[in-house]
């Protein structure tokens, strides 16, 4: 194998290394993002005070 060839290898390698590193970035920042809304969803659906009186007049 020749010194171009080996180089075209070793810069194509870098470059699959680098397109799988930004998927991974941005496959964390989404998981992060939808952990952070539904933590958000989860406080707002917890209210003890709603649903605890019921006023019945007849």
């Amino acid at each position: 194998m020749d010194i171009n060839a080996m180089s075209t290898v070793i810069s194509q390698g870098k470059i699959k290394q680098q397109a799988a590193l930004s998927v991974m970035k941005i496959a964390m920042d989404t998981a992060t993002q939808q952990t952070n809304d539904l933590k958000k969803m989860m406080e707002q659906s917890i209210t003890p005070h709603v649903g605890g009186n019921i006023d019945v007049q007849l």
